[in-house]
């Protein structure tokens, strides 16, 4: 056969190539030649060949069969082979491939070799790809080698040592006296190789960290020595000598500082003249000056040297280099918990990152000015940062509205100032605001009330002709419902009044209802908003009991139920209308010890437990009682139990379930409606049954494993249990809906019911969309009366939307808690 090409003819001619296609094909023609080459146990070219599949190799394609050529060259007693044999064993083999073992004798034998550059070989090669089983097998050989008095293979061997330990990490006392004498090392490369291994082996045994705590002294002083040195131009990189092992040594001591008082006092002296002494201008002494810094914050060190530490990365927020920056703003974000005041001088510079037109540094900044906010300085921090609010992409609007609302919360100097800039965001990045953030507003709009007629104005005048930004047309519609009357008045006193009359006011409502930007939610704003209005205002009453009547018939479902709820009150229950929309009392946020759950009472209700006794069994319509058993197709189902009013007297109750006629309220779907008047968190399946109360469990025991009710198409829900320490007949069972799959499953909506010697009631859900990738979570709370202590059979229906399908599904659920937990 000729002979085979060399390795600068095949990359001239690969390169000459001018289509993909035309460089596979030349690939492909060599590939052929090369393994017909190999079956010929050609040992001539066989060192020129794998070099040419190794470069094949980095070019992308395939080169796996030469892994054996390569253990062939390692065999072989020419010093050009075993390199090419080693580079290829590195390149084309790893612990995944059984292959590598049959190296393992050669390595032996290399690294006892009588060649120092033999035995390098075997070291890089073991060092870079060496499996646990050969580590265990050659770990005596790399620590005889790491004593040799040759510094080549003490440094070789020493990165070999850091790889045999990531390895095996119980070989490392292997390597313990091995490492007494290694910083005394003169040369080097020893010297940068050993620190390295001491760093490995701190990081991975405690017992090793308390052995080497008493280097400490030794190590401070190789560092001294580097810094008060002159000019060594065999390792100076910009006129800082030797910054790669500075900066190795500058880890360590961090490691063996880290809560150790002694060992911190030891380094303060040298890590406060390496802040001082080193240079700024190039990156070489940024990134020496940045490791001190880090050392500096995870070690013990004195107050003075942390300021002198957050004042360096106070100096590098000016520097005109991105990546250093960026640097400076996360390590800020991380000390400015321990070291706040320090930081607050650097708070101009800061904000100054807002307006960075890099966006990774814009978010840190963004992140750093959120934690910088305080009573102190949260106006000017806030002026600063709804400007960002107003300029920044839209990747950023979310975070920094979330984040806005929480400062506002926390430090707000008075309730017209926090009004002011939630209102200031909800204009600016409305569509951008989290879900909460609409009754939290209102909530807060509630409790103020000397600023209602300030607020009602202010949100009048905000939405005159754009409604654009959703949730606060939403929050100005359900202020408008609630004040109107204070609107036309004109008797606000922080600001001029406008003079509005109940005409403009009900056109502003309306145009809300007809707009295309508006979504259903803020449909059922205003729509409740002018029903409310109809006990407010005088002159409009026939306008609004004809806008009303309208949507009786709308093809929006939620709407047309508000609709002929409305409807009714103004003609079957007139006399309880001034009544049912009465202005709204102050709500407050209550927090159970049991679920997880928010409760806002309006004040019309008081927290009752579960009714203990059975329902009465007096007649129901037949709707009413089986809607839900023909839903889950059972027939010794028993229903939701509806929640019993303990302030409003019986014929009030009954005569609110009768507006509605055979309606079903106590088997209806357990997902939330849209906001209605009052904005609850946990908000009846009916607008008009917010007189029901809701029972609540203050005293709460847990003390049983969770279990899988219902896993399907990606769908997971699971139970987990707990009981009522104040009624134990009471099961409290809290169900968690996540979802594994790639989209986001929307509108959905679970059900349940039960035999009838059990009662059950359904809490609101958290959201009615399961996030995708398992990245949250919809929860549920059930409550289960169970009298006779017997094991619970419960049925469930599924309903969602997901990929554009509306998915349903049915379910049992057995013999749940255990028979030892009731």
């Amino acid at each position: 056969m000729p002979a085979p090409i060399r390795l600068r003819e095949l990359i001239r001619t690969i390169r000459t190539a001018r289509t993909q296609a035309e460089e596979r094909e030349m690939i492909q023609k060599e590939c052929a030649a090369i393994r017909s080459s190999f079956r010929e146990e050609d040992n001539t070219y066989r060192c020129r060949n794998v070099a040419k599949l190794l470069y094949m190799h980095m070019l992308g394609y395939p080169a796996h069969f030469g892994q054996l050529e390569c253990l062939k060259l390692i065999a072989s007693q020419k010093f050009t082979d075993k390199r090419i044999g080693y580079l290829g064993a590195m390149l084309l083999l790893d612990e995944r491939q059984d292959v590598h073992l049959l190296m393992t004798n050669c390595i032996k034998n290399d690294l006892n070799h009588s060649t120092q550059y033999v035995q390098g070989l075997a070291l890089c090669t073991l060092g870079c790809m060496g499996s646990s089983e050969m580590c265990r097998d050659l770990a005596g050989e790399v620590e005889k080698l790491l004593k040799t008095s040759n510094s080549y293979l003490r440094k070789k061997a020493a990165l070999c040592a850091v790889h045999v330990i990531r390895k095996v990490p119980e070989l490392m006392e292997m390597f313990l006296p091995a490492t007494k004498n290694l910083l005394n090392e003169k040369n080097h490369g020893v010297l940068h190789t050993s620190v390295v291994l001491l760093t490995e082996m701190c990081e991975r045994s405690p017992d090793m960290l308390a052995h080497f705590r008493k280097l400490v002294p030794q190590l401070v002083r190789i560092l001294k020595n580097l810094i008060m040195s002159g000019y060594s131009p065999e390792h100076d990189v910009s006129g800082i000598s030797d910054p790669f092992l500075q900066v190795r040594i500058l880890r360590l001591l961090r490691i063996l500082g880290r809560n150790d008082d002694d060992s911190s006092e030891a380094m303060n002296d040298i890590l406060a003249q390496v802040a001082t002494n080193t240079e700024t201008s190039k990156n070489v002494g940024n990134a020496i000056l940045y490791e001190t810094v880090l050392t500096i914050m995870d070690i013990k060190s004195e107050s003075g040297l942390r300021v002198l530490a957050i004042n360096i990365l106070g100096r590098f927020l000016l520097n005109n280099d991105k990546n250093i920056r960026y640097v400076a703003l996360t390590s800020l974000l991380k000390t400015v918990q321990t070291d706040h005041n320090a930081v607050q001088r650097h708070r101009s510079t800061i904000v100054d990152c807002l307006k960075d037109l890099d966006v990774s540094i814009k978010r840190r900044a963004m992140e750093l000015s959120f934690a910088l906010v305080n009573g102190n300085n949260i106006r000017g921090m806030m002026k600063e940062l709804l400007y960002f609010l107003d300029s920044c992409e839209p990747e950023f609007k979310a975070d920094c509205a979330s984040g806005i609302f929480l400062a506002a919360e926390k430090y707000a100097p008075s309730k017209r100032w926090h009004i002011d800039t939630i209102m200031r965001v909800l204009t600016t990045a409305g569509s951008y605001v989290r879900d909460d953030a609409v009754p939290n507003l209102i909530q807060l709009i509630t409790n103020s009330v000397e600023m209602h007629a300030y607020t009602v104005q202010r949100l009048y005048k905000a939405i005159l002709g754009d409604y654009s930004q959703q949730p606060l047309v939403q929050v100005a519609a359900w202020c408008i419902g609630e004040y109107g009357d204070l609107l036309i008045s004109g008797q606000c006193e922080e600001e001029e009044p406008i003079q509005v009359t109940e005409d403009e006011v009900l056109d502003i409502l309306e145009s809300v209802l007809i707009s295309n930007m508006s979504t259903s939610v803020t449909r059922g704003y205003a729509l409740t908003a002018i029903m409310k209005l109809s006990t407010r205002f005088t002159c409009t009453v026939n306008r609004i009991k004809k806008v009303v009547s309208i949507y009786g018939s709308s093809i929006d479902v939620e709407l047309q139920q508000r609709a002929v709820e409305y409807n009714a009150l103004f003609k079957k229950y007139d006399h309880m209308r001034s009544a049912l929309l009465e202005r709204m009392p102050v709500m407050e946020k209550v927090t159970t010890n049991g679920p997880t759950e928010i409760v806002q009472t309006n004040g019309e209700t008081e927290p009752a437990p579960l009714e203990t006794k059975p329902p009465p069994s007096g007649p129901q319509p037949t709707s009413q009682a089986n809607d839900l058993l023909d839903l889950l197709g059972g027939n010794d189902i028993t229903p939701v139990i509806p929640t019993v009013p303990t302030s409003k007297p019986a014929s009030a109750g009954g005569e609110l379930l009768d507006l509605l006629g055979d309606i079903n309220l106590t088997g209806a779907p357990t997902a939330a409606p849209a906001p209605a008047s009052a904005p609850q968190i946990s908000q009846p399946p009916f607008l008009l049954d917010g007189l029901s109360s809701q029972p609540l469990f203050n005293d709460i025991t847990t003390g049983i494993p969770s279990i899988t009710a219902y896993s399907k198409n990606g769908l997971k829900i699971e139970f987990t249990f707990e009981r009522s320490n104040t009624n134990p007949s009471v099961t409290v069972i809290t169900i968690q809906a996540s979802n594994s799959t790639e989209l986001d499953m929307t509108d959905f909506v679970f059900q349940a019911a039960v035999p009838k010697t059990f009662q059950l009631q359904l809490l609101s859900p958290s959201s009615s969309i399961v996030p995708a990738f398992n990245t949250g979570t919809i929860t549920q709370v059930i409550k289960v009366l169970n009298p006779q202590k017997q094991q619970l059979r419960m049925r469930i229906k599924l309903t969602y939307n997901h990929k554009g399908s509306a998915m349903q599904d049915l379910a049992e659920v057995n013999n749940f808690p255990p028979q030892s937990w009731q």
